[in-house]
């Protein structure tokens, strides 16, 4: 069974920094690209950020400069710092499949609030 569990949301001010971590288990976690997904109030749930089986990342404009997406193909687990917060950084996060993969409605998983007063 595969499980993604996302963790290190956190209400913070802006320009302020959080590390978000994703542990992924029921899947060979080194074949697959991954990405860091966000769903704000009323939104869509949109791709922020991805890295590939090899380690290239993609990141979209807004967030560019400020996060960095990596990963651990030792422990299962995918990672996001994001600095220097702004209020519109609010959202919930998701990791799924990205890149190489679509993201699979099936492994959505609770995700993890991150909240940026101003």
């Amino acid at each position: 069974q595969v499980q993604l569990v996302e963790s290190g949301g956190a209400l913070v001010r802006s320009g302020e920094s959080l590390r978000l971590s994703c542990a992924v288990s029921g899947l060979i976690f080194g074949n697959y690209g991954m990405g860091w997904y966000r769903q704000g109030s009323g939104n869509q749930r949109d791709l922020v950020a991805a890295i590939s089986v090899d380690g290239t990342t993609s990141y979209v404009d807004p967030v560019r400069g400020r996060f960095t997406i990596s990963r651990d193909n030792t422990k299962n687990m995918v990672f996001l710092q994001m600095n220097n917060l702004k209020t519109d950084d609010s959202a919930v996060y998701y990791c799924n499949y990205a890149f190489e993969s679509n993201p699979d409605s099936n492994f959505w998983g609770q995700g993890t609030q991150v909240t940026v007063s101003s």
